[in-house]
Formats: C-alpha cells, sequence, structure tokens
C-alpha cells in the first residue's frame, strides 16, 4: 500500500456477501478486542460479522475498494433500526459499519460516512442514529453524533453487547 492509499466506493450488491463477511471478521475481531472481554466476542463475533442481505440489496449499503473487489471499508444506513422493523419519518440508521484494520485512518469512515449523510438528505432524512461499538465512539463524535444513552444490544438469549446510542440532526448540505 502506498503512503496515500486511494480507495473508491460504489453501493454493494448481494455478490459482495461474502466479501463484507470477510471484511466485517477482519475488521471487529481487531478492533473490539481492546473494547470487550474475550469471552463475550468468541460468542457474539459470528452473529456480528454475519452480513445482511436485506442491506446488501437495499441501496443504501456501501463498500469502499482499494481497487476492484478488494474491499477495505463497508458501511451504509437503513430506515429501519436494528433488531427493529419500526420505521419513523426522517430518521434512519447508521448500519454494518467496518474498516479493514490495515485501512484505519487513511480517510476510507470519512468517505463511507459522508456519502451515507449525502444519500440520506437526498431521501428526506433528518436525523441519523447509530448503535456505536464502545471503540468507534469517539469517530462518531467527530462527525457530529452525540451521546444519546449506552445500551446493551440482546444478540440472542443470555448474550448481550454494549453500546452507545448515537444521535446526529442532518441539516443543510454539508458532512
Amino acid at each position: 500500500m502506498s503512503d496515500s492509499p486511494i480507495h473508491s466506493i460504489r453501493v454493494a450488491k448481494p455478490a459482495d456477501f461474502d466479501a463484507v463477511g470477510a471484511l466485517l471478521a477482519a475488521s471487529y475481531s481487531s478492533q473490539l478486542a481492546d473494547y470487550y472481554d474475550s469471552d463475550t466476542l468468541i460468542r457474539a463475533l459470528p452473529i456480528l460479522t454475519k452480513p445482511n442481505s436485506t442491506l446488501l440489496a437495499s441501496g443504501t449499503y456501501y463498500v469502499a475498494e482499494s481497487e476492484p473487489n478488494n474491499l477495505v471499508g463497508c458501511a451504509g444506513w437503513a430506515t429501519k433500526g436494528p433488531r427493529s422493523d419500526v420505521v419513523i419519518d426522517g430518521l434512519a440508521h447508521i448500519r454494518h459499519f467496518a474498516i479493514h484494520p490495515v485501512w484505519v485512518r487513511h480517510g476510507v469512515g470519512a468517505s463511507l460516512l459522508t456519502r451515507c449523510f449525502g444519500d440520506a438528505r437526498l431521501r428526506g432524512i433528518r436525523k441519523l442514529h447509530c448503535l456505536s461499538s464502545l471503540n468507534a465512539q469517539a469517530f462518531y463524535q467527530a462527525f457530529g453524533f452525540g451521546t444519546v444513552e449506552p445500551i446493551d444490544l440482546p444478540l440472542e438469549p443470555g448474550l448481550t453487547i454494549r453500546c452507545v446510542l448515537m444521535s446526529r440532526e442532518l441539516a443543510g448540505t454539508g458532512a
């Protein structure tokens, strides 16, 4: 990789399922390790790293590539929240955000989030929520998200993972 890595962003497609799964696994297994205990991660990672087929087909989920078919990041948004079918007019949720560990702090996350902001605005979204992992809270704060409350997200019976519900208004045309 060069000193100034270059990436492009495109809309994800269902055929990206395996590559997104591999990216989620690489990202979450390394970036969550300092924030969650190993027993929780061993049980949670198979759930957290499973790509969401509905998101991949939504047109509002994106992948960043360093070259064609080499995914270095993924993220998107949806009007339905994680683990919920509730839709609130003007509200969307940032979903399944991940950056390959080698590409962290190279602008991939900023590019993906900016794409989410712009496309969500075009579709009438006025506010974004995200369930941030503990390690990503500072990233979201740097992009204008405020902390709402900590949440223990149930993944399966007897397994929860601590997250932080964050919120950001989407006013105007800037990021």
